[in-house]
C-alpha cells in the first residue's frame, strides 16, 4: 500500500499533542543520561522511538527484536496520548507540530522493525498508518 486513504483523512481534525517534558530532559541529560530520562518519562513516545531507532542502526536479529519492542511501546504510548487529546481514530497527526513527532517516529520504527522480523503485514499497516496520519512524516522518515 502506498497511497493515503481518503476515508481515514476525511476529517478536518488535526491532533496536536502537548509538549513532551522528556524533550527538555533529554537535552539536559545528554546521551550519557538518556536511560535515566527514559525511566523517568515512560509515557513519552519520543524516548521509546529513540531507543528503537538506536537498535535499528544494527541490523541483527537481536537488535531488530529490541527495536520492535521499543517501537511498539512508543506506538501504544502515542495512541494513548492522541486519544487523551481528542483523536478518535481519524484525522491528521501533523509532522509539522514537533510534539507529534515522537508518535510518528515510533510508528515508523515499528514498521521498519516489523519488516526486519518478518511481520510484513504489520510493516505495511504501520507504513500506511503513517502515510494516512502525515504524508510529510512518511516522506521525511522514509529517506
Amino acid at each position: 500500500m502506498t497511497e493515503t486513504h481518503p476515508n481515514l483523512m476525511a476529517t478536518d481534525v488535526r491532533v496536536e499533542l502537548p509538549v513532551d517534558p522528556a524533550v527538555e530532559a533529554i537535552r539536559e541529560a545528554g546521551k550519557e543520561g538518556f536511560l535515566e530520562v527514559a525511566a523517568a518519562h515512560p509515557q513519552s513516545s519520543l524516548v521509546w522511538a529513540l531507543l528503537a531507532e538506536a537498535c535499528l542502526r544494527d541490523d541483527t536479529l537481536a537488535s531488530s527484536i529490541a527495536a520492535y519492542a521499543y517501537a511498539r511501546t512508543g506506538y501504544h504510548r502515542g495512541l494513548d496520548a492522541l486519544r487523551r487529546n481528542g483523536w478518535k481514530g481519524t484525522g491528521h497527526v501533523p509532522w509539522e507540530h514537533a510534539p507529534n513527532r515522537g508518535f510518528l517516529r515510533a510508528l515508523w520504527a515499528l514498521s521498519v522493525a516489523a519488516g526486519r522480523i518478518g511481520e510484513t503485514d504489520e510493516q505495511a499497516r504501520c507504513a500506511q498508518f503513517l502515510r494516512d496520519s502525515s504524508e510529510t512524516a512518511f516522506q521525511t522518515l522514509a529517506q
